[in-house]
């Protein structure tokens, strides 16, 4: 639960709740983990419950809709049936990005051939002509 918090973070937070709760610090964990325990309770008892109304062994992993689905809903054969057009459908676009990777592996392997080529040195570029007419005078003194 703690896994991305090291030591000092802890210590901090611990140090939080000491400044905030006081002297009533162990009645509030107390508390916490009173309310932990009901909330767990009472998932044992949905668990229970549902599986008593299904007549099967559920656990709370098994609730999850696509596990309690495949689980309780259809058997093997039906699963099998409904995943044997999407099976086909699946190979079908492995073969088109099969046959994609296998085009742009030829792109690039032109492409490096065309950088090894001696490259050719850009046109020659004349400069822009002058503008007609007189020079401008510009008055130094402006500012």
């Amino acid at each position: 639960m703690f896994d991305n918090l090291n030591w000092w973070e802890i210590g901090a937070l611990l140090m939080l709740a000491l400044l905030i709760f006081g002297e009533r610090l162990p009645k509030v964990i107390g508390d916490g983990l009173r309310m932990l325990r009901g909330l767990r309770a009472m998932a044992q008892n949905a668990t229970s419950d549902l599986s008593r109304e299904l007549g099967t062994d559920i656990q709370l992993q098994d609730l999850h809709p696509k596990a309690f689905i495949r689980k309780h809903l259809l058997s093997e054969d039906e699963e099998a049936a409904l995943r044997k057009p999407l099976q086909g459908l699946f190979e079908d676009v492995k073969s088109d990005l099969n046959g994609v990777k296998a085009d742009l592996g030829d792109v690039a392997a032109a492409a490096d051939l065309r950088s090894h080529r001696t490259p050719t040195p850009p046109p020659a570029t004349t400069p822009p002509p002058a503008p007609a007419g007189p020079p401008a005078t510009f008055d130094i003194d402006a500012t």
